[in-house]
């Protein structure tokens, strides 16, 4: 069936996410919005182009209801055992609707306040201290992959700080939330993961119930306790699942990918740690190449919506091409698709836009700076293992990051000499 009278047959996105960003350059030549299939067959619109996602993201004609607002799902179309079944049935901010929306938003953003913020920067300098003092350890020339032993355990740990979990809460829910983002599971692996994460939750809920802290969990169980919130179990499960996935996942991701940036791209490298470019400038320009959302599942039409030219149908199901909206040429030119710390417009839309601007934002900024600066400054020497075509995607078209990210922490001979050559 081609696409609405397009003479274009949906795009079927690739689950293992191989290539997104040649998969994005193919959609945005499509159009600025394109029916792309998702696994099960499902198909949906993905809207590729940065003016048209940014409008997505701001109409207040476009939901992430789909109990309210997607036809396929109203209608029993989409099957409960569908692959990403977690994503749209999940009840918490990002899903919400409205004034909905508006209220556990309201209950979750004391968290992220300056001030809270402000207090977690020692933290986030305890942590990054652990992780490089335990990288100083690795003996000369040992290959060591730094997205297990530094870009996973820094938010990693964070989260589960201001969530108040332990070490063994954290490390259950660590494996639900790396099967979520995945998305080569099959329909048995999804039902499971939906209980999953559930259970992960119910238990950090029950553990904080009996000892109650200092932290988000604690604030939102006395939120859902207090008639006057109408917070419900479902939605207090939803939202301290999407924190957590939110915190962690994305910045995870991200600290691999601009890592790698910036180690094949030395010169530049070089100009940050000599503070003759900011590490604002440069995360930035990383944010806007290197996205952590490649897409976003999902966003639903209330209305008929009208994208350049492209009507997206009422009830129809929608991506926000993020992966491809940072590289749009029709913003950044015929460089889009290169790193470059100099470029006067970085402008992204990798914390979103509008309702659902990501709360985290500053956070992931911090530790991204923090982190990345106390590592160079301890390793600057610090090169890749291996060229950057042999790294591989982890698993999936929902995120944007590397399986590993391997490194040497002290220069070879021949890397310090292509250093000095280039």
């Amino acid at each position: 069936m081609d696409d609405h009278g397009t003479g274009q047959c949906p795009f079927a996105l690739d689950p293992a996410g191989t290539d997104i960003h040649a998969e994005a350059d193919e959609l945005r030549r499509r159009g600025p919005a394109t029916r792309v299939e998702l696994p099960g067959g499902v198909v949906v619109w993905s809207v590729n182009h940065y003016s048209g996602a940014k409008q997505i993201l701001k109409d207040p004609l476009v939901t992430k209801s789909a109990r309210d607002h997607w036809a396929a799902f109203i209608d029993n179309q989409i099957p409960p055992d569908w692959e990403l079944i977690s994503w749209i049935t999940m009840e918490n901010m990002a899903t919400a609707t409205g004034r909905n929306q508006v209220r556990l938003r309201r209950l979750v953003s004391k968290a992220f306040s300056p001030k809270r913020i402000q207090a977690l920067q020692p933290r986030i300098e305890e942590l990054v201290d652990e992780l490089v003092d335990s990288l100083g350890a690795v003996a000369p020339g040992e290959v060591v992959d730094l997205r297990e032993r530094f870009c996973y355990p820094l938010p990693a740990r964070l989260m589960a700080d201001m969530l108040g979990m332990t070490e063994q809460s954290r490390a259950k829910t660590a494996q639900v939330m790396d099967m979520m983002v995945n998305t080569t599971v099959s329909p048995e692996q999804a039902q499971a993961l939906l209980v999953g994460w559930q259970s992960a939750i119910t238990d950090l809920i029950e553990l904080k119930q009996r000892d109650p802290g200092e932290d988000i969990t604690s604030d939102l169980i006395l939120a859902r306790d207090d008639e006057n919130s109408k917070l419900t179990q479902e939605e207090l499960l939803g939202t301290l699942f999407a924190i957590l996935g939110a915190g962690t996942s994305t910045t995870v991701d991200f600290l691999g990918k601009f890592l790698v940036e910036l180690l094949t791209h030395r010169d530049q490298l070089d100009r940050v740690l000599a503070g003759e470019v900011s590490w604002d400038e440069a995360i930035e320009e990383g944010l806007r190449i290197e996205g952590p959302v490649a897409h976003l599942p999902l966003r639903y039409a209330v209305e008929d919506i009208d994208i350049d030219g492209v009507t997206i149908p009422r009830g129809d199901a929608i991506l926000v091409n993020y992966a491809g909206v940072g590289r749009d040429p029709e913003v950044h030119g015929d460089t889009a698709g290169e790193f470059d710390v100099d470029r006067a417009d970085k402008t992204h839309l990798a914390f979103g836009v509008g309702p659902h601007f990501c709360l985290g934002w500053a956070i992931a900024r911090e530790e991204v700076k923090i982190g990345l600066g106390k590592l160079f400054a301890r390793f600057p020497d610090l090169e890749l293992a291996v060229d950057r075509t042999e790294l591989q995607a982890t698993p999936t078209f929902i995120m944007n990051g590397y399986r590993s990210v391997p490194v040497r922490l002290a220069a070879t001979r021949s890397g310090a000499d292509r250093t000095a050559a280039a």
